[in-house]
């Protein structure tokens, strides 16, 4: 079975936030975005769900924010 290799979630928002040393745009670390082109497919699926577990926390952390 060939699947391709995932596509990277960059969204050209490229700043990384002090606090939690991730990407604005797509919450990979500085390391996971230099290391995207030469990382095998396995490992860009592991990082995905990596980004979708950050993005779900960081939405999850607004909302239970007082305000």
């Amino acid at each position: 079975m060939s699947e391709s290799p995932p596509l990277s979630p960059c969204i050209a928002v490229c700043v990384l936030d002090p606090a939690s040393g991730y990407c604005r745009g797509c919450f990979r670390t500085i390391d996971e975005i230099a290391q995207w082109p030469a990382l095998a497919a396995e490992e860009k699926r592991r990082i995905l769900t990596a980004v979708t577990a950050r993005r779900r926390q960081k939405a999850g952390g607004a909302a239970a924010s007082p305000g």
